[in-house]
Order: C-alpha cells, then sequence, then structure tokens
C-alpha cells in the first residue's frame, strides 16, 4: 500500500505542477493576438475558433496515441519529453507574444497538453490497489488540477499586470521544467514486454478457458462502445450549452456578466463533480454513475425548458451540465482504464478524445449556425441527455449477469 500510495503521490505532484503551467500559459495568451476574439464576434469567427480547436486531435488520434503504447522507456518516458518540448516552447512564445508565429507555437503546446492527458490516463491504472480505486484516483487528480491552476493563476496575472505575457511565459515554463522533473520519478511501465507477455499468455490459453476468455472480452468491449457513445452526447451536450449560452446571453441586460457567472458556477461544479465522484463509486458501479449524470442533464434540461426562470435558468443549466461531464467523464476514464488492453490504452484514450472533440464542435457549431430561443435550446439538451442515458440502461440491462465483476 505504502508504495502504490507514492506512485499515486508522483503522478499527483506532475499533475500539479502541469495544471499551473497550462493556467499560466492561458493567463498569457488571454492579452495576446492569439486570444482577441471579442465577445461579439462574428458567428463565423466563433466557427472558426471552434473548427481550430480540434485540429491538434487529428495529430493525436493517429499519431500520438501509437507512440505512447509503443515507446520503450514507458509512458513516463513520453510525458518528460514532452514536458521538455513544453518548455522550449514557452520561452519561444515568450519571445513572439506580439508575432504571427506564437499560431504555431500554441498549436504545438496544445499537442503536447492533450498527449500528457491521454498519458496520464494511461498511467493511472499502474499507481491503484484496485478497479474500485480508478474513479477515486481520477477524481483527485482533477481536483489537484483546478486547485493548481487556480493557486497558479493568482501570481501570473501578477506578472502579467506588472511586466507583461513574456514574463508569465517564462513562469509557465518554469512550471513545465518543475513537471518535468517530477515526472522523473513516475514509474515506468514495459509496455512492450506487457504486450508480449498479453500475446504469449493468450496462446497459452486453450478449450474452455480461452472460449470464456473471449467471451468476457467481447462483452467488455460491447460495454466500453456503449458507454463511449454516452460520453460523446455527453460533450456533445457540453459543447452546445456553452455557445448556446454564449450567444443567448448576449440579448439579455448585462449579459456578458450573466455568461462569466454561467461560466465560473461551471467550473465550480466541475471541481464538485470531481469532490463527489469517489462517493458515488463506494455505492454505484462506473457505468451506473454514467447513466444517472446524463439522467441529471435530462431532467435539469428539460426542467429549464418547460419553466421560466429566465436567465437564472442558464446559470442552472451550465451548472449541471459540467457536474454531469465532470462524473460522467471520470466514470467513462475508470472504464477504459479497467476494460480496455494495458498495451493499447494509449490509443484507445486518443481515439476517443478525438471523438468527443468533434462531437463538442459538432455540436456547437449548431447555435452559432442557427439561432434559437433560450429555453429550446434548454430542452435540446434535455433530450440529448435523455438518450443519452437510456441507451446506457438498455445496455447495461442486457449484460447484466453476464460480465464477472471487473474489480481487481
Amino acid at each position: 500500500m505504502p508504495r502504490v500510495a507514492s506512485r499515486f503521490g508522483r503522478l499527483a505532484a506532475t499533475q500539479a505542477a502541469v495544471a499551473a503551467g497550462d493556467a499560466s500559459m492561458v493567463v498569457a495568451l488571454a492579452d495576446s493576438v492569439l486570444f482577441s476574439l471579442e465577445a461579439d464576434a462574428a458567428r463565423s469567427r466563433v466557427l472558426l475558433f471552434i473548427g481550430v480547436s480540434v485540429v491538434p486531435f487529428l495529430f493525436v488520434a493517429p499519431l500520438i496515441g501509437p507512440m505512447i503504447d509503443r515507446t520503450r522507456g514507458g509512458r513516463r518516458l513520453v510525458i518528460q519529453a514532452v514536458m521538455a518540448v513544453r518548455v522550449l516552447l514557452s520561452i519561444a512564445m515568450a519571445h513572439q507574444v506580439t508575432s504571427l508565429l506564437l499560431f504555431p507555437l500554441a498549436f504545438g503546446s496544445m499537442i503536447g497538453q492533450k498527449t500528457y492527458a491521454i498519458s496520464k490516463s494511461a498511467l493511472i491504472p499502474s499507481v491503484v490497489n484496485s478497479d474500485r480505486e480508478l474513479v477515486e484516483a481520477n477524481a483527485k487528480l482533477g481536483v489537484i488540477a483546478g486547485l493548481g491552476g487556480a493557486v497558479a493563476a493568482v501570481p501570473a496575472a501578477a506578472l502579467q499586470l506588472a511586466v507583461g505575457p513574456g514574463a508569465t511565459l517564462w513562469f509557465s515554463a518554469s512550471l513545465f521544467g518543475v513537471a518535468f522533473v517530477a515526472a522523473s520519478r513516475l514509474p515506468r511501465e514495459r509496455v512492450a514486454s506487457a504486450r508480449t507477455e498479453a500475446t504469449e499468455g493468450t496462446e497459452a490459453t486453450e478449450g474452455t478457458e480461452a472460449t470464456e476468455a473471449n467471451e468476457v472480452a467481447t462483452l467488455r468491449s460491447r460495454g466500453l462502445v456503449e458507454a463511449a457513445t454516452a460520453m460523446t452526447l455527453a460533450r456533445a451536450a457540453v459543447g452546445f450549452t456553452f455557445f448556446h449560452l454564449f450567444f443567448w446571453f448576449r440579448f439579455q441586460n448585462a449579459g456578458l456578466v450573466w455568461f462569466g457567472l454561467s461560466m465560473a458556477a461551471a467550473s465550480a461544479l466541475t471541481l464538485m463533480g470531481n469532490a463527489v465522484a469517489p462517493l458515488l463509486r463506494a455505492r454505484f458501479r462506473e457505468e451506473t454513475m454514467l447513466a444517472g449524470a446524463l439522467a441529471v442533464v435530462a431532467l435539469t434540461g428539460i426542467g429549464l425548458g418547460v419553466a421560466d426562470l429566465g436567465v437564472v435558468s442558464g446559470l442552472l443549466l451550465a451548472a449541471s451540465v459540467n457536474l454531469a461531464a465532470a462524473v460522467s467523464r471520470l466514470a467513462f476514464e475508470s472504464i477504459v482504464q479497467r476494460d480496455a488492453p494495458a498495451v493499447d490504452r494509449g490509443r484507445a484514450f486518443a481515439r476517443f478524445e478525438t471523438r468527443f472533440q468533434l462531437a463538442w464542435v459538432i455540436a456547437g457549431s449548431v447555435p452559432v449556425v442557427v439561432p434559437m430561443p433560450g429555453r429550446l435550446g434548454f430542452v435540446v439538451v434535455g433530450v440529448v441527455g435523455a438518450v443519452a442515458s437510456a441507451r446506457l440502461l438498455v445496455t447495461a440491462r442486457r449484460s447484466r449477469g453476464r460480465t464477472p465483476p471487473a474489480d481487481r
């Protein structure tokens, strides 16, 4: 137990440093030419911003995922390499704050950000005792990321105001350097050896045992696909909600203030979702958590669409959708970590994250292209949540009793 705890502590330290570096970079770029998009920007510019957000994933899925699984030095080496690159990119951005070169440099840093996130998720099973602890581990890392980013934003903002974005980016580079050092103490997985051993173990299994093993793998694979579909719809609800509120609040009094408050509520409830997820896992399986979170989206969206609470509806919708998304994400990540083959975990996360981002982009584009009344948008979100929850519950009911316990 102490050894496992120390492994998780090392990953937590890395997570805190990475989150702090990310937050500092966001603070620096918020006042640069990269994010000069104003609140009243034309819908075409918003669409361009949405489309650009998916570009890093086009590299992550086909290139980064397999690299994470095949690197001989393991996922620890991948994380270290990413942190080293991000240090260099942050320094380069510090010297190009007012230049168009900032665009490709920030783009490279975004790819590094996604690569780290996937590597971290693939590494988590090696720092816990059993599958029952996966949700708790993911949740703790989520809370650490939120707190680490909030703490780092204070000195980053002070540097931004006193010196400028260049100094803030140097601060970000130093934090990624801390993450590089922390990552050097992460467990070193032997992914290639694990792949060989898994193959040999499969070849050595014969007769009835092989048939049973194949049936279990098939059931888990189907469950994983259904969970991924539900999570795709959850991310679609998040994207739709964000841009629907962005434009709907513009037609309200003090619309920018209300939108800011809705985003603050969303951030607070995301942190709360990370905090309560382990308590939910103590009573329910991950699939039930995922279905329940989506049911909350359904009830809230449809309920707010029927009621007439004005701008308060927007605040409540943003809060509930992001709370549900946080719980859904933790449940889904744990399902992948539990059921996906260890040797292919990196590419699995890369593939799913790309799909989720595409869902976010497509759903987010709808309220940009098709203006709609606030209450109609709330109902749309509720219907998406209801469909996703119902699909997952039906699948879980069909497979109940056929899949063995997932706890190790």
